[in-house]
């Protein structure tokens, strides 16, 4: 049959970017201890399209992906798909995006009643030229309290629910579990967040984010200070967004940077 994608194009110009959008297939996810998760996949997929050519070839982009729906991957597999990628469409880059509700075990603070929260990742990698740039990428829900409510009533402040987001690249040969980095940023709210609570539970977690009063300035900055003392971090951007529960607007503050390498990093090359 005729290869109509592969047919000649005479405008002379190079795509960008050309793909599939919002795939949703289930997908493995490597866990810290060596095991796997099998989530719920969004994926975003593409390649550049240089322009001798009319067309690329959607279904390649498909057979990719459902062959590594079945593999359990972390962020070097998203490399390993991205070259298969470039070569079976003889690509000069491709990029590729998949987010997914990760669950982590909460454990509540006193009676030590378990729960299961879920947290959206995002994985994304590009490779162009041989080089692979690679992100990951958290939302964290926590508790705030205001401090100024705290100040000026004579009992109780003001709180609610907030999310962190953060979005990390790391020193070549260095990454961070899912895990690591929920854990790094979730300790930055008041307190945390738990789907399951008793009695004492509930109220420790309340005495917990009065004693720990915060602005999401302030979650921003400590934030920002965590990521920092992370040598295998080399670039992230966080963000904060309240909830808040007696207006009706959200209040938010962000904030990126890069830093220089820190010398050699243990479990790093």
């Amino acid at each position: 049959m005729h290869d109509v994608q592969s047919s000649p194009d005479t405008r002379g110009i190079d795509i960008q970017r050309v793909g599939l959008k919002d795939v949703r297939l289930p997908f493995l996810i490597r866990t810290m201890d060596g095991d796997y998760q099998q989530v719920l996949g969004k994926v975003t997929v593409a390649a550049e399209l240089p322009k001798e050519y009319r067309g690329t070839h959607m279904s390649r982009f498909m057979e990719v992906l459902l062959a590594w729906s079945r593999k359990p991957i972390a962020g070097t597999e998203l490399r390993l798909i991205l070259r298969e990628i470039v070569e079976k469409l003889a690509a000069p880059a491709a990029e590729i995006s998949l987010s997914f509700r990760y669950f982590l075990a909460k454990t509540a603070p006193v009676t030590k009643s378990l729960s299961y929260l879920d947290y959206l990742v995002e994985t994304s990698g590009r490779l162009d030229d041989g080089r692979f740039d690679y992100l990951l990428g958290v939302e964290i829900p926590v508790l705030t309290l205001c401090p100024c409510s705290k100040e000026i009533a004579a009992c109780g402040a003001h709180n609610q629910r907030a999310a962190i987001r953060a979005r990390v690249r790391f020193r070549p040969g260095c990454f961070l579990w899912i895990e690591e980095l929920v854990a790094l940023l979730e300790r930055q709210g008041s307190a945390p967040i738990y789907p399951l609570l008793k009695r004492e539970d509930e109220k420790f977690i309340t005495e917990e984010a009065y004693r720990r009063p915060k602005f999401v300035e302030d979650v921003v900055r400590d934030a920002v200070l965590a990521l920092r003392a992370e040598p295998r971090i080399r670039w992230f951007a966080v963000e904060c967004e309240s909830y808040e529960s007696i207006h009706n607007h959200n209040a938010f503050a962000a904030h990126e940077e890069s830093h220089a390498s820190p010398g050699p990093v243990k479990n790093c090359p």
